[in-house]
């Protein structure tokens, strides 16, 4: 059975990310800046795995109460398959088991589909970033939600090192 997987990223999956990043962005991280990562404790890199082959990721930065989304990213031929939308639950998951209360990111205004994925997730646009982005320039915009904790001592859900289907 085909099955999609989130894993926390490690030494591995780095040439394939970078590889990812050149495919997704304009001005990608590189093999160094991903690995650096590593061994940030603040940084959590969660890895979206298809049998076993990486098709996207997503980065956050959990520091006190607040968590930033540095990058997501789905190779084109595995969009609008909800490995975005997992890779969203599995940082807000490990945002909330990181103590942080609301989590954020930059999307470009052009780029409509992340940004109906964004807000069907309960994301909200609290602000803009001029000339935020680069080849080509264009503003970012900010995007927020507040995150809910689980009430009478409920655990989170875990999504990290869970099987989707």
């Amino acid at each position: 059975m085909n099955k999609y997987t989130l894993v926390p990223m490690n030494e591995n999956h780095i040439p394939e990310l970078a590889n990812l990043e050149k495919i997704c962005f304009s001005q990608p991280w590189s093999e160094k800046s991903l690995r650096e990562e590593l061994d940030n404790r603040t940084a959590h890199f969660i890895v979206a795995e298809f049998n076993g082959v990486v098709v996207g990721y997503i980065g956050v930065f959990v520091v006190y109460e607040s968590c930033d989304i540095s990058n997501i990213a789905v190779l084109p031929e595995y969009r609008r398959r909800g490995i975005g939308r997992l890779l969203l639950e599995g940082a807000c998951d490990a945002a909330r088991n990181g103590g942080a209360e609301s989590i954020s990111l930059e999307v470009r205004p052009s780029n409509r589909g992340a940004i109906a994925l964004y807000r069907s997730v309960g994301f909200e646009e609290v602000g803009l970033r001029k000339n935020f982005y680069r080849n080509p320039t264009e503003d970012g915009l900010i995007l927020s939600k507040k995150l809910i904790s689980k009430e009478n001592g409920e655990e989170n859900e875990d999504f990290i090192n869970r099987k989707f289907m």
